[in-house]
């Protein structure tokens, strides 16, 4: 067998494979010679019809076989031989196919084209320089995540001596039918808890329950507009009747001590909680200053080694990402089929966002490869613990899940990208400078 490599370009490799004429020839005749041992062939005794009758009877069929027979194991020889590691199944592609119709006469010629990583010719990768900026924690900081706190904890209690008013919580029934819709199926929906002014409360619902009182009937119109949230209701003209059943006004707790020791064992004043706070906010920008640090490290590697990127894996991350956000759409509510959704720029996005996931992880791995950095089964562990934390499970729950992808070792060449990324941090040249607040 004869075999070369030509580069097309530095992901795809074609190689021009020559099998013998012998070989063909052997591989004809002993498949032939089972056809003729297995065949009815009129005019002949079963098993007993020449080889060449067999041949042009069931010509196709041997053909289908001799390939199957002989190219596998001839393609997986070459690659082999080139030391090549295709992704994904090599496409073949015949140029000389008449060499099966004389066997033994004439060799048989055909190409196969494979999808390879391209080499990455590592450039500088230690001592890159970053910035990394820390957002100070302010006072209004701590204010608003106190104010959460007290919305947290804040109770609903009944309104007796007037009627709802805005900011009020109003319980009530709804009875809906579409007006420019008949077929549409009717709006039934019980005890649902309605605050008045609030964001995404249409201005005709907070007007006809402004004023009511538990046990008021409602009758009246709503126009959504257009690009109302709820795509179902958006556009649509519904006539509804509504019963209300309570008006509650929300209570904020007082901003004491007293409430300050009902977040927590550990705090026994209000200035404890503020303390808390800000300990848990500077944690948090520290975090997120390292992050973004991270973030941009890696970016300035990539911008700084361009290579090719195999075209399957790039459609094999583009739609990962694809039907991610899908799955996303459909859990907030939103139907992936609406034909105002621009899916063509969406996919070029994200075709994008996949070219650069997929620079940045391979970058990493070339660094590994480089600097010999490998993960242990201890760490793996620890990963599977985490991970069991993380999500409330426990950590056979996570290996179960872990099996259906491979199992726990694929995890490994995440860990030890991150492991990567470590090494190049702490080889990075680090400046902390005062914080930019349009960078917010």
């Amino acid at each position: 067998m004869k075999t070369t490599v030509k580069e097309i370009s530095p992901t795809r490799k074609q190689i021009d494979i020559e099998i013998d004429a012998e070989v063909v020839r052997a591989a004809y005749d002993q498949i032939s010679d089972r056809y003729a041992k297995a065949a009815n062939v009129p005019g002949f005794r079963p098993g007993h019809a020449p080889r060449a009758v067999v041949r042009t009877r069931f010509k196709d069929q041997i053909r289908s076989e001799v390939l199957r027979e002989i190219i596998p194991d001839s393609v997986q020889e070459a690659i082999e031989e080139h030391k090549l590691e295709p992704l994904g199944e090599p496409e073949l592609d015949f140029d000389n196919v008449e060499g099966l119709d004389q066997p033994g006469q004439k060799p048989l010629s055909f190409q196969v084209n494979v999808e390879i990583l391209a080499d990455i010719n590592l450039g500088e990768y230690k001592g890159v320089e970053v910035t990394r900026r820390t957002r100070p924690v302010r006072d209004e900081d701590i204010d608003r995540v106190i104010e959460q706190l007290r919305e947290g904890s804040a109770s609903l209690e009944p309104v007796e001596d007037r009627g709802a008013q805005l900011g009020d919580t109003v319980t009530a029934s709804f009875y809906g039918k579409f007006l420019n819709d008949p077929n549409a199926e009717p709006i039934n929906v019980e005890e649902v808890d309605v605050v008045l002014g609030d964001e995404g409360v249409v201005p005709e619902i907070n007007e006809n329950l402004t004023g009511a009182k538990p046990e008021d009937e409602k009758s009246f119109a709503v126009n959504y507009p257009p690009n109302f949230s709820s795509k179902g209701l958006a556009g649509k003209q519904v006539e509804y009747k509504v019963r209300v059943s309570a008006v509650r006004i929300k209570e904020l707790p007082d901003l004491d001590d007293e409430w300050a020791q009902s977040l927590g064992d550990e705090i026994e004043s209000l200035s404890d909680l503020r303390a808390n706070v800000r300990s848990d906010l500077e944690a948090q920008a520290k975090n997120d200053a390292e992050g973004r640090m991270r973030a941009d490290l890696v970016r300035k590697l990539v911008d700084a080694h361009q290579f090719e990127l195999p075209e399957r894996l790039v459609e094999h991350q583009t739609q990962h990402r694809f039907e991610s956000v899908v799955r996303d759409m459909i859990g907030h509510g939103i139907d992936p089929r609406n034909p105002e959704l621009q899916w063509d720029k969406a996919r070029d996005s994200l075709k994008e966002q996949a070219g650069y996931d997929l620079r940045s992880s391979l970058l990493l791995e070339r660094i590994a490869d480089e600097e010999k950095i490998e993960i242990n089964d201890q760490e793996i562990e620890d990963e599977i613990n985490a991970m069991a934390d993380a999500s409330r499970q426990s950590p056979e729950q996570v290996r179960a899940v872990l099996t259906k992808q491979g199992g726990e070792r694929s995890i490994a060449p995440r860990l030890r990208n991150r492991k990567a990324l470590d090494f190049l941090v702490a080889n990075a040249s680090v400046t902390d400078e005062e914080w930019k607040e349009e960078e917010e």
